[in-house]
């Protein structure tokens, strides 16, 4: 496997690392619980691959996915949305501004990859020989 290939692979483990973390924080009182596990084996087998540093922006790129799925489930907001059938009706109070959640999502998911390619371009810097005697 090439380098490139490897560092993108490692990007794409760590952005869904970091979707699980941040799913896990947005549904901690109820699923998060069950979430944070998933998570957490995801970071240690990351985080004891080589040269992983590099493609820790990942994690900012994962916070992107639950913005993005709560962009969608909040559609129709923002406030109250009501729905009506042949024998009842519904309404969700408290519906948040779905244009916010997707530009804050769109926003997380191109600086994930930009750190990354800037993180990439950077020069591997190996410590100095010592001087001999």
């Amino acid at each position: 496997m090439t380098g490139n290939t490897r560092a993108w692979l490692l990007f794409t483990g760590w952005l869904l690392t970091g979707a699980c973390y941040l799913l896990a924080l947005l549904t901690a009182l109820s699923v998060g619980i069950f979430i944070l596990p998933i998570a957490a084996a995801g970071t240690v087998a990351l985080a004891t691959r080589r040269d992983t540093w590099r493609s820790l922006p990942g994690l900012l790129s994962g916070a992107s996915l639950p913005l993005f799925l709560l962009a969608y489930l909040d559609r129709h907001g923002p406030g109250t949305y009501c729905t009506t059938s042949a024998n009842a009706s519904s309404c969700t109070d408290g519906l948040l501004d779905p244009w916010l959640l997707l530009a804050a999502g769109l926003l997380v998911l191109v600086a994930g990859p930009a750190l990354f390619l800037r993180i990439r371009r950077q020069p591997v810097h190996s410590p100095a020989p010592s001087p001999s005697e």
